[in-house]
C-alpha cells in the first residue's frame, strides 16, 4: 500500500536510507541519520511537498520524495526526487509504484521540472527514470569522494512544460 508518511515512519525511514549511507555510495551521506533528524527532515519537506511509503504487512518496505531543488525564488517551479527501497527488496517493482505515484501528486502542483541526481553507475535508478520520461542533462565528473573513491553524479530532468506554464498562473 502507497501512503502519504507519518512521523511514525521516521525509524524505518531511518533503517532503508542509512542502510545506504554505510553499504553504499547512492547518497553522498557519510554518517547515519538519527531518527530525531528524520522525524525533522519529513516535517521539513512535508510542508510543502509530497512523501509517500510503501507499506506491506505494517513494514515500510520504501518512500519517495520531493523537495525544492535550489533556495533561490527562481527555482520554484522545480524539485528533486528522491526514492530508497530497503535492502533485499529491490528488483520487485517498489520503486515503480513509488516513482509513479510521487509523480502523480507532483503533478497536481504547479511544477515546471522534476529533477533526479544519481550517483553513477546506477542502472537500476537511471532505467527507472528514463521510463517515466526522464532525461539525461549532465554529468560532474568525480563531484564527490565516498568510500575511497571519487564519484560521478549525473542529473536527469522531466520537464511538465505541457503541463504547466506560467500563464496558468
Amino acid at each position: 500500500m502507497i501512503r502519504s508518511v507519518k512521523t511514525q515512519d521516521a525509524e524505518s525511514i531511518c533503517g532503508i536510507y542509512n542502510y545506504f549511507i554505510q553499504n553504499t555510495v547512492a547518497t553522498f551521506e557519510e554518517l547515519s541519520v538519527p531518527v530525531e533528524e528524520m522525524e525533522s527532515r519529513i516535517a521539513e519537506v512535508c510542508s510543502g511537498f509530497p512523501w509517500i511509503v510503501w507499506e506491506d504487512a505494517g513494514q515500510v518496505l520504501g518512500y519517495a520524495y520531493a523537495h525544492q531543488w535550489k533556495e533561490r525564488s527562481a527555482y520554484r517551479y522545480s524539485v528533486e526526487n528522491s526514492i530508497y527501497i530497503k535492502h533485499g527488496f529491490e528488483g520487485k517493482g517498489l520503486g515503480q509504484k513509488l516513482l509513479s505515484s510521487l509523480l502523480g501528486e507532483l503533478r497536481k502542483m504547479e511544477l515546471r521540472t522534476i529533477v533526479a541526481g544519481i550517483t553513477l553507475p546506477n542502472d537500476r535508478s537511471m532505467g527507472l527514470h528514463e521510463k517515466f520520461g526522464f532525461k539525461k542533462v549532465a554529468q560532474f565528473p568525480e563531484i564527490g569522494y565516498k568510500m575511497d573513491q571519487w564519484l560521478d553524479v549525473g542529473y536527469w530532468t522531466l520537464n511538465l512544460k505541457n503541463e504547466f506554464s506560467k500563464e496558468e498562473l
